[in-house]
């Protein structure tokens, strides 16, 4: 898989029609977000855009997370200068993961937080682990609510719950995430790779035009969403 040498922080996987794509920081056993996997990720979802091959992606983690978010020992060195920029490239990733044409089903494994969760909330169909959980506390640390964290929430929920739980940083489990309308599946754990490479490759097996185009058409509202932010 030539498209996807170099990368040390996520790994690739193909089976048949489905790509799978797994979080997994060697420098972190939560996954959480360091530079080194931030530059990754913006160069995984421009990869992703020229895929050519797999009809349906498979996002998940590693190990027992999905991706604890930023890194704090990487964000505390990041000086006032530097964190215009680290702005500008989280927003970056946002709007590539929305501009990959064909599906991305996720399946958070374990806990996804802060811009973990916003990576979760922004794929096209969700599937939950029941001992996972999800997140953005970053009102938690003084900081806005970001990573496109401000824009998946209320759409998902409304904004009277998003603003519950972006304003306080509270953590949800799968069956609530589920009953709010943030995720589509919520399944015990043993079970979530098996049945999110199912309905991946249900997806992939789909008329795939018309699954992209589809797809692309629904998230011109989520770009309408993150413009005004």
């Amino acid at each position: 898989m030539e498209r996807y040498e170099g990368y040390e922080a996520i790994r690739f996987e193909r089976i048949g029609a489905v790509l799978r794509v797994t979080l997994a920081n060697p420098r972190n056993p939560l996954n959480a977000v360091d530079g080194a996997m931030h530059a990754e990720l913006m160069r995984l979802f421009d990869d992703l855009r020229g895929e050519r091959d797999a009809r349906a992606v498979v996002l998940t983690g590693s190990g027992r997370a999905f991706s604890a978010g930023g890194d704090f020992g990487w964000m505390s060195g990041i000086g006032p200068g530097d964190f215009a920029e680290m702005r500008r490239e989280g927003k970056q990733i946002v709007w590539s993961l929305l501009d990959v044409e064909v599906p991305i089903v996720a399946a958070i494994n374990g806990p996804a937080i802060g811009l973990g969760a916003t990576l979760a909330l922004l794929c096209d169909v969700i599937f939950m682990a029941d001992t996972a959980k999800l997140a953005d506390p970053h009102v938690q640390v003084g900081i806005v609510a970001g990573d496109g964290g401000a824009v998946a929430w209320p759409l998902a929920v409304g904004p009277a719950i998003a603003k519950r739980y972006l304003m306080t940083g509270d953590a949800l489990r799968a069956e609530e995430a589920l009953r709010l309308g943030l995720i589509t599946h919520a399944v015990p754990a043993d079970d979530l790779q098996a049945e999110a490479l199912a309905f991946a490759e249900r997806l992939a097996a789909g008329a795939p035009l018309a699954i992209r185009y589809t797809k692309l058409a629904v998230n011109q509202l989520v770009k309408q969403a993150l413009a005004t932010c």
